[in-house]
């Protein structure tokens, strides 16, 4: 009698299925890391050897070609007062204004921003890359 032999069978487990869920998983968390910050205007910001970092209230971007971006939305200069009046009215502490200006920009163009930011009573943050 030999019991040993009739019993042995060997267990098969497909694992296909679940490396193409780690997969789907994978690109999933990718594409809403990248969605995280939706802020977000690609520049090129000056050095700084001090953390210059606020809470944002409302982030003022102004790229190369001297276009004005609030949030991530194109705004001339001349209507830059009336599309951050929403987000600053809101706020009940002190209102903050981050500007992030590419390097090449010119001074006169984010002093222009700190005077409409004095205007509306809002605190300047300028936003500079760590070195």
């Amino acid at each position: 009698m030999n019991l040993r032999r009739r019993n042995k069978r060997q267990v098969e487990m497909h694992n296909s299925a679940l490396n193409d869920i780690l997969f789907i998983l994978l690109l999933f968390f990718l594409i809403v890391s990248t969605l995280a910050n939706p802020n977000v205007i690609k520049l090129l910001l000056p050095k700084a050897k001090s953390n210059t970092k606020s809470k944002q209230t409302v982030v003022v971007s102004i790229n190369d070609k001297r276009e004005f971006f609030v949030g991530t939305n194109k705004v001339p200069f001349d209507h830059l007062k009336q599309a951050l009046a929403p987000s600053i009215g809101n706020e009940k502490i002190e209102p903050t204004i981050v500007i992030n200006a590419e390097k090449s920009v010119p001074v006169e163009d984010v002093v222009d921003v700190m005077e409409v930011a004095r205007e509306m009573g809002a605190k300047v943050v300028l936003a500079t890359a760590h070195k």
